[in-house]
């Protein structure tokens, strides 16, 4: 859970943009998606791999 402590006198709309931030990069919003529906551990394990076969491929064609 994300807290925002909002001091006396400060802006209400600069503290929701502060709360936006910290919502977007601690990545609530993803885990919350991904939550929605329930992906078996092996589709995940495949996912795994063909994203680091990727990178992998992208880390090949750049030094060479």
């Amino acid at each position: 859970m994300i807290f925002i402590k909002v001091e006396k006198g400060e802006n209400l709309e600069k503290a929701l943009k502060r709360y936006k931030y910290k919502v977007i990069s601690t990545k609530q919003t993803e885990q919350v998606r991904k939550k929605q529906e329930y992906v078996k551990k092996t589709t995940l394990k495949r996912e795994k791999m063909r994203k680091a076969k990727y990178i992998q491929k992208i880390k090949q064609n750049n030094y060479k």
